[in-house]
Parts: structure tokens; C-alpha cells; sequence
């Protein structure tokens, strides 16, 4: 197993590339289309989900269990999340730049998501859900804690059904690139 350097990922993203595992390789990707969430009044917490919230069915912690969440992410029929994926992102979680959302409860860690963060950038690399509304709710406290960071930007890299009910939406790679400079205090004077 072959860990990517974090300079080299951290180097990726902020030119908007990002990688995943196929096939017992590591491939790169720039999609046309970017996946975005907007972190203005057009975030959208669907009804029920508002009501979930409302009874607060997990404790919400952060960065507690990066590896766990990595790796429910990847348990799942089709996964680009192999091992050499989990330690080069835990490397750049013990540097700092990579964090977790969890959803816990008297039964342990039920749903979370983790991602990069560079600057004013957050990267939402996956999610997991064991109980119902687990990565939602985990997406809701991502997007307040974002806020409150003042981050401009939360690239999805893809986007999904599952995404859009948050008011998620594409745009095509010109545009997130003058988006992402933006966000990393790159953009051009």
C-alpha cells in the first residue's frame, strides 16, 4: 500500500483535482461539473429533517473518530475509499487539514462524513448513515460549524440526488475554479 504524500494531496486540491481508488490504483479527477452547497440562505433542511433535528436523536462530535468514519464510508458494495486512501487522509487529519462530523448515540457512532479543509474551502469527501437522518444531520451541523468559520466554499466534488435536497447544485469547472481561488486567497488581483 502506497500512501499519497500530503503535500501532493493538499497540492491537488487546491488546483481542484482529487483523487480515488479503482481498481487497486489511485485515479485523479477534475470533474466538468463540480458539486456545490451553498452556505447562504439557499442551504435547504428538508421538513423532516428540521423535525429530527428538533428531538436531537445524537450527540454531534467532532474529529473524534476520523478513522471509524473513514471507514464506514468505505464499507459499502462499491467504495473508491481503500486503504491507501484512509492513511493519506488520516495523515492529513494528524496535520489538521482533514476533519469529521459524527453522529453518535447510546449504540456508538451512527453516521458522519469527514472532509478536507484548506483556507476558506471545505472538501465533503463522503458520508455514512447506520440510523436515519445520521449524515444528514451530520451535513446540517457541517454547514453551521462552516459558517461560523467563515469558509466560502463546500465542494461536494459530485453531485446527488441525496445533495441536492439541500439545495446542492452544479457548476462547471471554469466557474469553480474562480470559485475555489477564491475561497484558498489565490484569486487573481
Amino acid at each position: 500500500m502506497e500512501k499519497i504524500p500530503p503535500q501532493v494531496l493538499l497540492g491537488a486540491y487546491t488546483e481542484g483535482v482529487f483523487p480515488m481508488a479503482e481498481d487497486g490504483g489511485i485515479y485523479w479527477f477534475s470533474p466538468t461539473l463540480r458539486g456545490i452547497i451553498p452556505l447562504d440562505e439557499r442551504f435547504h433542511i428538508p421538513k423532516g429533517l428540521r423535525r429530527s433535528l428538533k428531538k436531537r436523536p445524537f450527540e454531534i462530535r467532532w474529529n473524534t473518530a476520523f478513522r471509524e468514519v473513514m471507514q464506514s464510508c468505505s464499507d459499502r458494495v462499491e467504495t473508491w475509499i481503500d486503504e491507501s486512501i484512509i492513511e493519506s487522509y488520516c495523515d492529513l487529519h494528524d496535520l489538521g487539514f482533514a476533519h469529521s462530523v459524527e453522529c453518535w448515540d447510546e449504540e456508538g457512532l451512527q453516521g458522519g462524513l469527514y472532509g478536507i479543509r484548506i483556507e476558506g474551502a471545505f472538501f465533503g469527501e463522503s458520508m455514512f448513515s447506520r440510523k436515519t437522518d445520521a449524515s444528514k444531520i451530520a451535513m446540517v451541523k457541517l454547514v453551521e460549524w462552516l459558517r461560523d468559520e467563515e469558509i466560502i466554499l463546500l465542494d461536494t466534488q459530485w453531485m446527488t440526488e441525496h445533495l441536492k435536497q439541500f439545495g446542492g447544485y452544479e457548476v462547471e469547472r471554469d466557474e469553480y475554479q474562480l470559485m475555489l481561488k477564491e475561497a484558498i486567497g489565490i484569486a487573481d488581483e
